[in-house]
């Protein structure tokens, strides 16, 4: 079991892909620096996010720059090929096990503001609890806190990625992040079937738009379009990730 990094290698970012902005950094950075999200934008101070961290860490980063902060991911303890928290992106860092030893946990996610949080030495627990949560799919992973900073050539094993970016700017990137690239089994699913009830029907009339097959790429380039809402695309990628898995 590992920590696990989750992002949408091909959506828009500095004028490029996330993942290409990833490889010229070499670092994976905090909402803090990035001022995007596959969750909620309120990494801002006094915002939700900061209020969250200031309670959760006590204060520690309440003046401290935006550099120095936690980023966030979810402790894999499913061995999921697709990684820990699939809501927030197709591809992931696996990060090396020694990164463990500078990670905190909590459950649920710190949005729901959890009171159950602390070091490794917390997730028997936090994994049994997210076990008999009875959450949907997207919501139940055990959220990790990497303090410390991420340097993706020394802190990740690999970049795991959906096949269908085989041959494409994003493998050609990924073999620029200093660590191995590895494919998970994908995502793929047919939008007529699509059920309206799980996200609502603007969002199945939106997948729907972008083709009979949804995959990853798809809905990345709905992302870079410019033409539909980014709250929008996202809840279109809930279904992909929700009911696509192909292994």
């Amino acid at each position: 079991m590992s920590v696990t990094l989750q992002f949408h290698p091909d959506w828009p970012y500095a004028g490029g892909l996330v993942i290409e902005s990833l490889a010229r950094d070499g670092r994976y950075r905090s909402q803090f620096e990035t001022g995007i999200s596959n969750g909620g934008l309120t990494a801002h101070p006094g915002g939700d996010r900061w209020r969250w961290e200031s309670r959760l860490f006590g204060g520690r980063y309440d003046d401290a720059p935006a550099g120095e902060r936690p980023v966030y991911g979810a402790w894999n303890r499913r061995h999921d090929p697709y990684g820990g928290a699939i809501r927030f992106g197709s591809a992931h860092l696996r990060l090396r096990p020694e990164v463990l030893e500078r990670c905190t946990f909590c459950f649920p996610d710190s949005v729901l503001e959890p009171t159950d949080f602390g070091g490794p030495e917390m997730l028997p627990q936090l994994s049994a609890m997210a076990d008999a949560s009875g959450f949907d799919d997207l919501d139940e992973c055990v959220e990790a806190h990497v303090h410390g900073g991420v340097v993706i050539a020394r802190d990740a094993e690999a970049v795991v990625l959906d096949p269908c970016f085989r041959g494409t700017k994003v493998e050609a990137a990924a073999g620029d992040l200093g660590c191995a690239v590895e494919w998970h089994p994908g995502f793929r699913v047919a939008t007529d079937g699509l059920d309206p009830g799980y996200r609502g029907q603007e969002y199945v009339d939106l997948a729907r738009s972008l083709g009979d097959v949804l995959t990853p790429d798809l809905v990345g380039d709905a992302a870079r379009s410019g033409d539909h809402d980014p709250q929008s695309v996202k809840r279109v990628w809930h279904y992909l990730a929700r009911f696509g898995r192909v292994g």
